[in-house]
C-alpha cells in the first residue's frame, strides 16, 4: 500500500488529488509528531500558569468570550462545545467529501499551531485510513467562525457520540469504539474549538469541485469538437494567430486543444458555404478559455487554503504567544466557490446552445435529428431537459458570498456564507455532467448524418466508444434511458 507522510511540507493540489485517487494510507512524520506534542505541552503549561483569560481555552465562546471557566471544567467545556454545536440539518454530505474533510482537518491540525493532543489527530487519521465516515449534514455553517456545525458532526465520534458509516453500515460512535476496542477521546483545553474552527467543510467541497471541474472542462472540449464536426463548423476561429493576439492563456490553450483534436479531419477540410458559425461554436476559445483561467485562479486559492492553519486562537509556542484572530473566516473560499459555479455554469450554458443549433434543422441536418420528424419528435425534449438544467444552474449561481447575517449576539457580525456557496457549486457540477451527456447524445446523433465523411482520429475514437454503449436513435423511444447512458459514459471518459 502506498503511504503518504505528513511532514508539514507544502502540499500541492495535484498531490492532494493523487493521495485521494490512489487511496494512499496517511501517517504523521516523527518531526510532525514532535511539533504537535511541543505545542500541546506549551499550552498545558500556559493554562496552568496563567491567571488571565485566553479565548476559547478558559473562556466561553462567541459572545460569551468574557465568561471565565475554572480549570477543573476545561475538559467538560470542550466536550460541551462539540455536542452543542452539532446542529447540522439537511442532506448528508457525500462520503467522498467527508473523506476529504478528515484529511484536510488532519493537515491543518498537524502544523503545530492548534494545541490539540496527538491522540486526537491520530484518531481522525484512523478514520481516514480505515474509511470510517462520520455522518455530516450540509446545512449549519455560516462559513466564518469555522464550519462549526459540519465539523462538530465530523468530530462527534471522537467522543463516542454521533454516527458513522463503516463497511456499508450505519453505526453509532459508541458501537464504532466497541468494534475497534477504542476509548473515547477526552478533550483537553482548546481542543473542541480547534476541531470545530476551520474551513475544512468549504475546502473539501472546493477541492472536490475543482477536481471535477478540471475534468469536465476537458470533456466539454472533446464533446464540443464532435458537435463542431456534426454542425459542419469552421476551424478558422481556432487558428493560433487570432487567439494569440488577445493574449488570454485559457483562450490560447483552448484553441490549441481544438486544433489538435481536429487534425486530419475530412469534415474540417471541406469547403464551407457559410462564412461564420454561431457564437456557441465560433466563440468556444473565448468562453471555454475564460473558464480555464478561472479554474486556475481557484486552484491557487484552494492550494493555499489546504496548507493553512484556520482554527482560532492560534498558538505560537516558540514566541510564547496565543493570538485570537480570524483565520477561520471563509471569505477567500466563498468568493472563488461562487466564481467557480459561474464559470462552470457558463460551460453548461454554451453547451446547451450548441444542442439547440444541432436540432434546429439547419446545415443539412433533419429537425430534432430524427428521420420522419413529425411522426417522431426525436431529441426535441432532450433539449428541453437540458434547458431546464441550465436554468437551474443560473439560479444556483446567485452569489452566496455577498450575504451575511449577524450571529452570536453580534460578536460574529460578518460571515462569508461560503458553506452555502460550496453546496450550490456541488449541484452545479452534478448538473454539468447531465448537460454534457445530453450534448454528446445530440452530437453523436447529428454526426451520423455526415457519413461517409470522416473526422479526425481523436473525434472518431470518441464517437466509436460512445456508439458501443449508446445506439443511433432510429425512431422515438424512452429517451431518458439513452440520456442516462450518455451521462454515465461521460463520467468514465
Amino acid at each position: 500500500m502506498i503511504n503518504y507522510i505528513v511532514d508539514n511540507q507544502h502540499i500541492s493540489f495535484e498531490e492532494l488529488e493523487q493521495i485521494l485517487v490512489l487511496g494512499a494510507k496517511v501517517e504523521l512524520s516523527e518531526s510532525t509528531r514532535k511539533s504537535i506534542l511541543h505545542c500541546r505541552a506549551y499550552l498545558d503549561k500556559k493554562v496552568e500558569q496563567s491567571d488571565g483569560l485566553i479565548y476559547g481555552i478558559n473562556t466561553g465562546f462567541g459572545s460569551l468570550c468574557n465568561t471565565a471557566i475554572s480549570k477543573e471544567d476545561l475538559s467538560q467545556l470542550q466536550r460541551n462545545l462539540v455536542l452543542s454545536h452539532s446542529c447540522g440539518m439537511g442532506e448528508e454530505v457525500p462520503q467522498e467529501i467527508v473523506k476529504r474533510m478528515l484529511l484536510l482537518k488532519v493537515l491543518g491540525l498537524s502544523k503545530g499551531n492548534s494545541g490539540v493532543q496527538l491522540e486526537t489527530i491520530e484518531r481522525l487519521l484512523f478514520y481516514y485510513n480505515e474509511n470510517i465516515f462520520p455522518v455530516v449534514y450540509q446545512q449549519g455553517s455560516l462559513g466564518a467562525s469555522g464550519d462549526l456545525a459540519p465539523l462538530a458532526h465530523l468530530c462527534l465520534p471522537l467522543l463516542g457520540e454521533g454516527e458513522v458509516d463503516y463497511n456499508g453500515n450505519r453505526i453509532s460512535g459508541k458501537e464504532l469504539n466497541e468494534i475497534f476496542g477504542l476509548e473515547a477521546i477526552v478533550l483537553q483545553s482548546k481542543e473542541g474549538l480547534a476541531l470545530l474552527n476551520g474551513t475544512q467543510f468549504m475546502s473539501a467541497y472546493a477541492s472536490y469541485c475543482l477536481s471535477h471541474s478540471q475534468k469536465l472542462w476537458m470533456k466539454f472540449n472533446e464533446v464540443a469538437a464532435l458537435s463542431l464536426e456534426a454542425y459542419y463548423g469552421r476551424i478558422n476561429p481556432f487558428q493560433a494567430n487570432v487567439n494569440v493576439i488577445r493574449n488570454h492563456p485559457g483562450q490560447i490553450e483552448t484553441a490549441e486543444i481544438f486544433r489538435n483534436l481536429l487534425v486530419g479531419s475530412e469534415i474540417v477540410a471541406q469547403e464551407k458555404a457559410h462564412v461564420q458559425d454561431p457564437y456557441s461554436f465560433r466563440c468556444i476559445p473565448q468562453v471555454h478559455g475564460a473558464t480555464r483561467d478561472t479554474l486556475n485562479h481557484c486552484q491557487n486559492v484552494i492550494e493555499r487554503e489546504i496548507n493553512a492553519v484556520t482554527d482560532n486562537p492560534t498558538i505560537f509556542p516558540d514566541e510564547d504567544d496565543v493570538v485570537s484572530a480570524g483565520n477561520f473566516h471563509g471569505q477567500p473560499l466563498a468568493l472563488i466557490l461562487d466564481f467557480m459555479a459561474i464559470a462552470m455554469a457558463e460551460m453548461g450554458s454554451i453547451s446547451e446552445r450548441r444542442i439547440y443549433k444541432l436540432i434546429s434543422g439547419t446545415r443539412g441536418l433533419p429537425p430534432f435529428l430524427v428521420a420522419n420528424p413529425g411522426l417522431n419528435s426525436g431529441l426535441m425534449i432532450a433539449q428541453y431537459t437540458c434547458a431546464s438544467i441550465v436554468s437551474q444552474n443560473k439560479q444556483l449561481c446567485t452569489p452566496a458570498s455577498v450575504d451575511t447575517i449577524d450571529s452570536s449576539n453580534g460578536q460574529e457580525d460578518h460571515v462569508s456564507m461560503g458553506a452555502n456557496a460550496a453546496t450550490k457549486l456541488y449541484r452545479v457540477i452534478q448538473n454539468c455532467y447531465s448537460i454534457i451527456g445530453i450534448e454528446l447524445l445530440n452530437a453523436a446523433q447529428a454526426f451520423d448524418f455526415r457519413r461517409p465523411l470522416k473526422s479526425s482520429e481523436k473525434v472518431e475514437a470518441l464517437y466509436e466508444s460512445f456508439r458501443k454503449e449508446v445506439n443511433f436513435i432510429e425512431t422515438d423511444l424512452n429517451t431518458s434511458v439513452e440520456m442516462k447512458k450518455a451521462v454515465e459514459f461521460v463520467k468514465r471518459m
